[in-house]
């Protein structure tokens, strides 16, 4: 049973948010006296980083700031660029009696929903996991099969679209598969105020899962073909043409602009995968892919890029060692493949530093470790030229800490997203201090 063994993280969170406070700035500051961990280069002790408009203009040692600009010193503190979780749920409402969920719309075929809209701004989880240095996440639509456009958000933000960074980088698919037994999800539907309980496994007749695994395959080949038809048609301009939103969302896939975000954690659906995305030429990023590591050389050859699930998981198979999931990210780092991690959960976003930490004492080096919840999330999905680094002319996504903020120990004492400082109360502090002071 796939199961998460971290489902709370309230004292962490409380440990580093108690002391930080916002700082008084508008986007234009100098963070002077700090060790920069700029993650795409060296670490820049004593160094200092210059603010202008939320990018950072400056970068090194010594610098001078500008006259009417405040300066923050950080002298014995560390630097680091926020995380980005790669595949997440967060703010997207569960389903109810009144109808699904936010993250799924009825029917196989729906490449063209934008979960960033209607990612609720309000959602606790938001500032909790802001207060635990998460500065981005990666909205990913769910279904049966083409779910929708994956979208970058900022957890920063009243109305969803000054969240939204980038609104298509990627349109989910969750590739067919002949299941007999059903994979427990990442975060089961269940109330937390109940106790958690094992699952039982649903085996499916052979017959049945063969039949429905043909009947998607068949609609997705036909989908596809479509698509292209659709493509070629609006080329020529043919008269007549009718828009269809679910045909212009795959055009910039047709045509190698965005990749798939697809969905497959067994071996056989990982080759099937790229079986098909050969077949119709088109780019692809391995999903929650857990058996990637039986295929190194496969997904090596074809240049694909991998967006492992949690870290902090019980291994898929019955006779999996106890660290399978531990040890993966290595595998794939000493393979040459690029690959991050995301919680593919609405709730334990604010525990993404401890996913990619905990794959640190099973091979991976510590600075893999915070790329893979960085530099190496925005690459993936095409936004490395503006974040997931410590760099000129990138984005001012910052978080200011007294250690490693893969430690849960280290306290996180400034955020700043797009380079506005961020308050990091939360409600676990705020339950935290009402308790504390009960008579």
């Amino acid at each position: 049973m796939r199961a998460r063994i971290w489902r709370c993280a309230g004292p962490v969170l409380i440990a580093g948010a108690l002391s930080a406070q916002a700082p008084s700035t508008s986007g234009t500051f100098l963070l002077r006296g700090g060790a920069i961990h700029t993650i795409s280069g060296p670490v820049i002790e004593n160094g200092s980083i210059l603010v202008r408009d939320g990018k950072i203009v400056g970068l090194g040692k010594n610098l001078s700031a500008p006259e009417g600009v405040p300066v923050i010193d950080i002298s014995g503190e560390q630097v680091y660029p926020g995380m980005i979780d790669s595949a997440s749920t967060m703010g997207l409402e569960k389903s109810t009696e009144q109808g699904r969920p936010d993250s799924e719309e009825n029917g196989l075929l729906n490449p063209q929903l934008d979960p960033a809209a209607v990612v609720n701004p309000a959602d606790e989880q938001i500032p909790a996991s802001r207060a635990n240095g998460v500065t981005s996440a990666m909205e990913v639509p769910d279904g049966e099969l083409l779910s929708g456009e994956l979208s970058l958000i900022h957890l920063d933000g009243s109305v969803n679209d000054a969240m939204t960074v980038a609104p298509a980088t990627a349109i989910h698919l969750r590739f067919p598969a002949i299941q007999t037994v059903l994979i427990p999800p990442h975060e089961p539907e269940d109330d937390d105020d109940q106790p958690t309980t094992a699952v039982e496994e649903k085996v499916i007749p052979y017959s049945e899962a063969k039949k429905a695994y043909d009947g998607k395959m068949k609609e997705l080949n036909a989908f596809f073909e479509a698509a292209r038809r659709y493509r070629q048609a609006k080329i020529a301009k043919a008269p007549g043409l009718k828009a269809d939103r679910r045909y212009e969302a795959m055009i910039p896939v047709l045509e190698g602009k965005e990749p798939l975000f697809v969905t497959a954690v067994r071996e056989r659906e990982i080759r099937d995968a790229i079986r098909f995305a050969d077949k119709e030429k088109i780019r692809i990023v391995l999903a929650d892919a857990y058996e990637a590591y039986k295929v190194l050389p496969l997904i090596k050859s074809r240049g694909v890029s991998v967006v492992l699930g949690p870290t902090l998981t019980l291994p898929l198979n019955r006779d999996d060692p106890y660290d399978r999931s531990y040890t993966t990210p290595a595998d794939l780092y000493k393979a040459g493949i690029r690959f991050s991690i995301g919680t593919f959960s609405a709730k334990s976003t604010r525990n993404l530093p401890y996913q990619a930490a905990a794959a640190v004492p099973f091979g991976l080096p510590h600075d893999e470790a915070y790329k893979a919840i960085s530099l190496n999330a925005a690459e993936i999905f095409g936004l490395g030229k503006r974040l997931g680094s410590i760099d000129e002319g990138k984005v001012a996504d910052l978080i200011v800490t007294d250690g490693d903020p893969l430690e849960t120990t280290t306290q996180i004492k400034m955020v700043f997203i797009d380079g506005k400082p961020m308050d990091l109360n939360t409600r676990q502090k705020q339950l935290y201090e009402q308790y504390r002071n009960r008579p």
